[in-house]
């Protein structure tokens, strides 16, 4: 840390040519480690192929400079009747070291997309998070970074709460709500400001009006792709009984239609990070009633596709992001009743409505009673939009 704030104070990492210089540096690592970061995490997690080539590309490197180098560009400023004479001008100088604390569902990406913004900036980072074991080789600064100005470590939770006593002069962390106010809390000792990308419940309200195989194909993408652990999947399902029904019969083609009859043997379906979150994610199965799936494997970190219906909101599945291939069904009268049952629970990262009835669009009836989530509405097919924002606190 010392070392990287040295460099900031040296004003190295603040010249144009540098920064358009590392990132060109970025971009080809990431072309000569393509090959890499896919076995990788095909065998951290068990991404299928075309799942991993999320994990970042040469042409992220290139959209984000090309968003964020003009940003930072000097603007001209306002002159009043007064100062009509004079010249202002607005100049953008970096925060200083920034410190990118990314999680293990998608590390390559999750580190990617906050550092090309801090080089653009022109900020030294240092990336410490809870990468799995695989992908750790894959993270150090590619050929022709300044390895005196960039830093990637591997850290758990006490290596990185002993990185948290440092000084940084902007915080980007993604993760837990837990986490997440440890973060807040070691940044207030030294005023620094801090974006917290955090997870959460989010609801997904199917209402009686919609086409249901098309919904099911849509929830069952959203919840199940990289095994569940995505943190604006689906986490669980509001609908009336009726609907509950029919959407069942509707889930278990989709799953069979995605992943064969056994999804243990899909190329398409991957694997839980650790045998930690295998076993907390197993003890939540006790919730509710199994009717899809149900089944596991701790030698190859395997749970199906399960869908839960019975649960009670007070049920532990219903207590913590769930994060894992598991969908909890929860019954409720009409619309209303889904927004009382939503805003009474911890505000979600997303919200998820089906129907056909505009009023239940987010431009309708939903929106106004309903408690804002962090990020805005989101639709499965296209749930992380570079230009949008969202997500941050």
């Amino acid at each position: 840390v010392g070392k990287i704030t040295e460099k900031i104070n040296s004003i190295v990492t603040r010249p144009m040519e540098f920064r358009v210089a590392q990132l060109e540096a970025l971009g080809r690592f990431l072309d000569e480690k393509k090959q890499e970061i896919l076995e990788a995490t095909a065998l951290d997690m068990g991404k299928v192929r075309w799942g991993g080539r999320g994990a970042g590309t040469r042409g992220d490197t290139e959209a984000g400079g090309a968003e964020g180098l003009p940003m930072a560009l000097p603007a001209p400023g306002v002159t009043q009747r007064v100062t009509r004479l004079d010249s202002a001008f607005i100049r953008k100088d970096p925060y200083g070291v920034v410190l990118i604390i990314a999680p293990w569902n998608y590390p390559i990406n999750l580190v990617l997309v906050p550092l090309i913004g801090a080089i653009a900036a022109g900020e030294p980072y240092l990336s410490p998070g809870p990468v799995p074991d695989t992908i750790e080789g894959t993270l150090s600064p590619g050929q022709g970074a300044r390895r005196d100005c960039f830093a990637v470590v591997t850290a758990g939770a006490q290596e990185t709460t002993r990185l948290l006593e440092n000084k940084f002069d902007y915080i980007f962390y993604t993760g837990s709500p837990s986490v997440g106010k440890i973060v807040m809390m070691a940044a207030a000792k030294h005023l620094t400001p801090v974006t917290l990308e955090l997870g959460g419940k989010n609801p997904c309200y199917v209402s009686d009006t919609c086409d249901v195989q098309i919904v099911a194909q849509r929830v069952a993408w959203g919840r199940f792709f990289n095994a569940g652990q995505t943190c604006i999947a689906p986490d669980y399902v509001l609908c009336s009984m009726e609907m509950q029904e029919k959407l069942l019969v509707a889930l278990s083609k989709a799953v069979n239609d995605f992943y064969g009859s056994n999804p243990q043997e899909s190329p398409n379906f991957g694997r839980i990070v650790g045998y930690k979150q295998f076993q907390r994610l197993q003890e939540m199965l006790n919730s509710g009633q199994v009717v899809i799936g149900g089944e596991t494997d701790e030698a190859q970190r395997y749970i199906a596709p399960t869908v839960l219906v019975d649960v009670q909101p007070s049920d532990p599945i219903m207590q913590e992001e769930i994060f894992g291939p598991i969908l909890p069904i929860i019954t409720v009268a009409n619309v209303d009743e889904a927004i009382d049952f939503i805003n009474s629970r911890e505000r979600p990262l997303v919200v998820y409505a089906f129907s056909s009835n505009s009023k239940v669009e987010p431009t309708g009836c939903l929106k106004p009673g309903l408690r804002l989530p962090r990020a805005p509405w989101q639709v499965f097919s296209a749930t992380f939009i570079l230009q949008k924002p969202s997500l941050g606190l």
